[in-house]
């Protein structure tokens, strides 16, 4: 394990950002008490944000990147895992503060790790990934405070993009009547293939202005923010619920606290990297049983790491569709 291996290591050059793949040793990476040879990694949005320096995510260079890894134990120090399991990290400080997934070798706390869990595989884990833990993270928290499939249609907003494409599976699996909200007017059958039940277009969506504008969603999963928030906030049933969790429409949100006193709406702020681990493992045991998504194959876009700059950009100019799923 001594011997070089293959990494995408960012780092900041006069104040400009950049990555590209450079031969590291271990000797190299972030400590920790377990060594995982890396089988896949991911791209988020986060990802993108931090590789382009686009968003103040990497919190020290140079640094590997990638949020989320799958992989095998090599070595660990830590009883709870052994040389030959098959794990998975997302979130934490990992390719944030410490050396992430788009590496041969990760090194991380044992504290970070989920046995991958049975009906899963490496691939699969990394087609969900983050994007597709914060979808079913968001879903836990929604039927948490009382959403359920007879409720009404549930809205899914920035439906083509990680999170959208994962929370339009994990709730028609749950039996949810889906209606997916998207930019892309070519993709409206895409949507429909993963469960969709009905596709509305942003280009002819009259979010209206008034406080409040006609009742219509049980249920909101959005990882979009922005006005698309704000409209939401506008048209939820009595007593429904939006789980947010991005900001790719924006961090601003203009809305009035009619929707919240008047129609008892509910706004639940999803935040996966520091989710506690009871409910992270709980999570992925779900997304292998109840709530796993039925077209992962579908969604996942399979890349290398040399081609990790073409999935940043494309992820930050809004053309990405589903997951890339990166081979490491």
């Amino acid at each position: 394990m001594s011997a070089p291996f293959n990494a995408f290591r960012v780092f900041d050059e006069a104040g400009t950002i950049t990555g590209r793949v450079v031969r590291l040793s271990l000797d190299d990476l972030s400590p920790g008490a377990v060594v995982i040879k890396a089988a896949f990694s991911s791209v988020n949005y986060k990802d993108a944000l931090a590789a382009t320096g686009a968003g103040k995510i990497m919190r020290r260079f140079p640094l590997v990147g990638g949020i989320d890894v799958s992989g095998t134990v090599v070595s660990s120090a830590d009883a709870r895992f052994a040389a030959g399991d098959e794990v998975l990290v997302t979130g934490y400080d990992l390719g944030a503060a410490h050396d992430g997934g788009y590496a041969e070798y990760v090194r991380v706390p044992a504290d970070w790790i989920v046995p991958v869990p049975p009906g899963l595989t490496l691939s699969d884990v990394m087609a969900i990934g983050t994007a597709g833990f914060t979808a079913a993270l968001s879903l836990v928290e929604l039927e948490r405070n009382g959403l359920t499939p007879a409720d009404g249609p549930v809205i899914v907003t920035g439906a083509t993009g990680g999170v959208g494409s994962l929370a339009v599976q994990v709730l028609s699996a749950r039996g949810y009547r889906v209606t997916a909200l998207t930019g892309k007017d070519a993709e409206h059958q895409y949507l429909k293939s993963l469960g969709a039940a009905d596709v509305l277009s942003r280009a002819t969506l009259q979010m209206g202005t008034r406080p409040l504008e006609k009742a219509t969603w049980a249920g909101a999963v959005d990882p979009v923010g922005g006005e698309t928030l704000a409209w939401l906030t506008r048209t939820m049933m009595y007593g429904g619920a939006i789980a947010c969790s991005g900001l790719t429409g924006g961090t601003e949100l203009h809305t009035t606290v009619l929707p919240f006193i008047l129609r008892a709406a509910k706004l639940l702020g999803i935040e996966s990297a520091m989710c506690p681990m009871d409910a992270r493992r709980d999570v992925w045991r779900r997304l292998a049983t109840d709530m796993k998504p039925a077209a992962l194959k579908t969604i996942a876009q399979e890349i290398s790491i040399g081609e990790l700059p073409n999935a940043f950009a494309t992820l930050m100019r809004g053309a990405a569709r589903g997951r890339f799923v990166v081979r490491i």
